[in-house]
C-alpha cells in the first residue's frame, strides 16, 4: 500500500453488540474479534479494500476516525505543529511493527497516523 492512502477507519460505538449487528447486516460488513484485540472487532467491508474497527466511544473520540498510512509518525507529528495543528495521541504501538497516533488539523478534523507493516492485509 502505498504511503499517504486511508488505511483503516475507526468508528465509536457505545453498544458494540448492536454496532456489529447494525453495520454487519447495513453493508455485508464481516466483523470479528482478531486475537491480542479484544473488545475492538475488526470489520472488513466486502471489497477487501476498505476496513477498520469497531472501537469504544471515549472522551474526545466522538466521530469515525480515517488513518494514513505514513513513512515516519513522529516526522508527521512533527510538521502537524509547525504547521498548526495539534496532537492528540501520541505514537503508540499497536504490536512489535505497527504504530498509530491522532492529531487535529487547524479547523478541529481529527485525523489518524498509522506506522509499520501491512503485510497479510485485505
Amino acid at each position: 500500500m502505498a504511503h499517504g492512502d486511508i488505511t483503516h477507519i475507526d468508528i465509536p460505538v457505545n453498544d458494540m453488540e448492536q454496532a456489529t449487528r447494525f453495520y454487519g447486516t447495513l453493508f455485508g460488513w464481516r466483523i470479528a474479534e482478531v486475537p491480542g484485540f479484544e473488545g475492538y472487532p475488526m470489520w472488513q467491508a466486502p471489497n477487501k479494500i476498505s476496513g477498520g474497527g469497531l472501537a469504544p466511544r471515549e472522551e474526545g473520540f466522538t466521530s469515525p476516525r480515517s488513518y494514513v498510512e505514513v513513512d515516519s509518525i513522529d516526522d508527521v507529528l512533527a510538521r502537524v505543529t509547525e504547521l498548526g495543528g495539534e496532537v492528540r495521541l501520541p505514537r503508540t504501538p499497536i504490536d512489535e511493527t505497527s504504530w498509530f497516533a491522532a492529531f487535529v488539523d487547524p479547523d478541529g478534523n481529527e485525523i489518524g497516523l498509522y506506522e509499520g507493516s501491512t503485510a497479510g492485509q485485505g
